[in-house]
């Protein structure tokens, strides 16, 4: 008997700036998948603008839970993302111990560029350790990998060195990690770490500049070929090719830096991009 895969979603929900749910949304539907959503937040626009409204929807979270309990829903996977206080790290975990069988993927969405994001708290980014323990794959950028860590922030990180983060956070759970958007000159890496092999790194070229919203596109993707039971290397390439590809048509548009990556224009193509990458093997 066939069934539609699900994956649940716990993210915050923006509604301007192709940000976090209203990005995995269209993206795991494309990839085949039905995306169900737990809000986190609930933000007008994302917190790069000058002024933002937002509404925490933590008091609504156990209820929304335990309706999907009463219906014995079942779902594949489970994605986290933006979280916004100590509170709703134990209704991530309450959602785990609930719904068994589910791959967890864990986006510690807490911070960039060596820095915890002004919404985050100290307290906050200690309590999501427990959820890195719970993970089966990890999707980090390197502030997030070094704040898990207690390690020092070093843009210019080798590759012995993110080896060595990766052996201590897979340590704490996860099988799989990919520590994304390490900038290197000209290009930007994914360096993937599944243990017991060696690790491999995965550059696409640097040619335009950071945007909200790109961390959102990569999990989810990397989330929808899990389930897809694609290789986890190949997820990485797939979602680093799709992220340059509307980089570039984000920047023929010349589109406000604000507005996140224009990823509509390609989501017809999203499943090619698979085809595309075992090309170049």
């Amino acid at each position: 008997m066939s069934y539609d895969k699900k994956i649940a979603i716990i993210n915050d929900f923006c509604g301007f700036g192709r940000c976090s749910i209203a990005v995995a949304l269209p993206i795991i539907s494309s990839l085949k998948i039905q995306c169900c959503p737990i809000p986190t937040s609930i933000f007008s626009n994302h917190t790069g603008y000058d002024s933002f409204y937002y509404t925490d929807f933590t008091k609504h979270m156990y209820n929304y839970i335990n309706e999907w309990k009463k219906l014995d829903l079942k779902f594949d996977a489970v994605l986290t993302g933006f979280l916004a206080n100590v509170k709703q790290i134990e209704i991530v975990k309450y959602f785990f111990e609930n719904f068994k069988n589910t791959v967890k993927i864990v986006d510690p969405v807490m911070g960039d560029n060596g820095k915890l994001y002004s919404t985050y708290s100290d307290d906050l980014a200690k309590k999501m350790k427990e959820l890195v323990c719970l993970a089966d794959i990890l999707t980090p950028n390197l502030t997030e990998a070094c704040i898990l860590t207690n390690t020092k922030y070093n843009k210019n990180i080798s590759n012995n060195e993110l080896n060595l983060i990766c052996d201590k956070l897979s340590s704490l759970g996860p099988k799989k990690i990919v520590i994304s958007g390490i900038e290197r000159q000209e290009y930007i890496e994914n360096f993937i770490y599944e243990q017991g092999n060696k690790y491999q790194i995965i550059k696409e070229q640097k040619m335009y500049g950071c945007r909200s919203g790109t961390g959102d596109v990569f999990s989810s993707i990397i989330a929808a070929d899990i389930v897809n039971n694609m290789d986890f290397t190949l997820s990485v390439k797939h979602a680093s090719a799709f992220i340059a590809k509307c980089l570039k048509t984000t920047n023929d548009l010349n589109l406000p830096s604000t507005d996140g990556i224009c990823f509509e224009n390609h989501l017809h193509e999203i499943g090619d991009i698979i085809n595309y990458e075992n090309s170049k093997n």
